[in-house]
């Protein structure tokens, strides 16, 4: 027999080789097998889309127990949506050592959320950072002891803090947007899950830089959101969680972290929203567009409410350098339009995180030096407090005529809310950790605030 050259042999043999691994690939343990691709499950680089989040989560009841105590704060900027208090409690004008007592402490996770309160609990959005779970807690009102808590898992990266909203609490429900845009609808005494909507999966919605800063607002049975994307804003039925109408979004402008605002103007109910690229108003009927305008912007970053005035005008502020401006609404055959009244530059008024209050015909504020302010209507500074009395980043309210204001490290300032100069009536520390800018919550007399990782319930009542 003739042998064969050597170049003939050595491919054959890797040709076999091949083969028998194939038949050993095909026939043996070694499969791995290949996921189904469901859609909207996997995570798409390109149209930056997380996985799916089941917003039903876990529930965990705990010991703590309602308080039978007094007092509403329902969500962001309290009853009126303006930081002002109307109870008839009395409160304390001047503190001791040692005062305001602090009636109970919560460790919180990084962030900024402020509390709502009903019926003796608190609720508050937290971020659990080792199991990497947004959180709607309830407390009590008593003593902060946890009610119960629902949970369902989103990866949220250390960003200026994570949980930065205010849950709205009607009777029935409490309504939470969180960090990356999940909407979360629970029974308020039970917790039970109602519905829950991705506004990023559902609507396109980008995530503002610092997350999502926007409070729901809960109007009689609905509660108003502002996604941005495909629908600049929706009505969403609390009971449902049905979408009763939509605003289109021809403009494609984007969720800032400032919240919705209703007002009435002329006899028609509308919503105002300062978006990225302009301000808006939006029919409370229907969702259609009554006006807009991109005269107002804030390049970096919306984050202040609109205040409405009640002869149509519209005041806004913000951070970086943007200053301030009054708008006026006017109507005309049928239509609303909306044209600057006047602008104020950032060195006069102007506020970088924390809307102002209108109380009495006046505009309080902290303006970028960090002294508060009062400005009249026209825009005409009436006081500041002096250089030696600045406040930073921190929230204000005003209750009981007197105006409550902490500066970025826990230091709380009371003052007289006048427009008759600054007046500071006592000052108390009482948080220690750093960045105390969660927006305050006062109900029966209990002030809860809270810096980057701590919540503290403050009793201010006069004795």
């Amino acid at each position: 027999m003739k042998s064969q050259p050597i170049t003939l042999i050595i491919p054959g043999l890797f040709v076999l080789l091949a083969v028998a691994a194939l038949v050993f690939w095909l026939k043996g343990g070694h499969v791995v097998p290949l996921p189904l691709r469901v859609p909207g499950q996997d995570h798409l680089a390109g149209i930056g889309l997380a996985p799916a989040v089941n917003l039903a989560g876990t529930f965990t009841k705990s010991d703590g127990v309602p308080a039978k105590l007094p007092g509403l704060w329902p969500g962001f900027r309290g009853p009126r949506l303006d930081d002002i208090s109307e109870e008839t409690t009395a409160l304390a004008r001047a503190w001791k050592s040692g005062e305001p007592p602090v009636l109970w402490s919560v460790k919180m996770g990084e962030g900024y959320a402020g509390a709502a309160v009903r019926a003796g609990r608190v609720y508050v959005l937290d971020y659990d950072q080792a199991r990497r779970d947004d959180m709607l807690r309830c407390l009590s009102l008593a003593d902060g002891k946890e009610i119960w808590r629902r949970a369902y898992p989103v990866m949220v990266k250390r960003n200026h803090g994570m949980s930065r909203t205010v849950p709205a609490v009607s009777e029935k429900y409490v309504v939470t947007v969180g960090p990356k845009c999940h909407v979360l609808c629970v029974d308020a005494i039970t917790g039970d899950f109602r519905w829950g909507i991705d506004l990023v999966r559902q609507y396109g919605t980008k995530v503002p830089p610092w997350y999502a800063g926007q409070c729901p607002l809960i109007d009689g049975d609905r509660v108003i959101l502002a996604p941005g994307g495909t629908a600049l804003m929706i009505a969403v039925d609390c009971a449902t969680g049905k979408v009763l109408w939509k605003t289109p979004n021809p403009n494609h402008w984007p969720m800032s972290h400032a919240s919705i605002m209703p007002m009435t103007f002329n006899g028609t109910r509308m919503y105002v929203y300062p978006a990225v690229g302009g301000v808006v108003g939006v029919s409370a009927a229907d969702g259609h567009i009554l006006w807009q305008t991109d005269q107002w912007q804030i390049k970096i970053a919306t984050i202040p409410t609109p205040i409405p005035l009640p002869d149509g005008r519209i005041f806004l502020t913000g951070g970086y350098n943007a200053g301030s401006m009054m708008l006026q609404l006017k109507a005309q055959g049928g239509e609303i339009s909306a044209a600057p009244l006047f602008r104020l530059p950032a060195s006069q008024f102007g506020s970088g995180q924390q809307t102002p209050i209108l109380y009495k015909d006046h505009i309080y504020g902290v303006i970028p030096n960090g002294e508060l302010a009062c400005i009249d209507l026209n825009g005409k500074t009436l006081w500041t407090s002096d250089t030696t009395r600045r406040f930073g980043l921190g929230p204000y309210m005003i209750a009981d005529g007197m105006i409550y204001v902490m500066n970025d490290t826990g230091r709380l300032t009371l003052a007289e809310a006048t427009p008759n100069g600054y007046h500071q009536l006592a000052e108390a520390r009482v948080l220690t950790g750093q960045d105390s800018w969660g927006p305050f919550a006062l109900a029966g007399g209990r002030l809860i605030a809270r810096d980057l990782t701590r919540m503290v319930c403050l009793d201010v009542r006069k004795k």
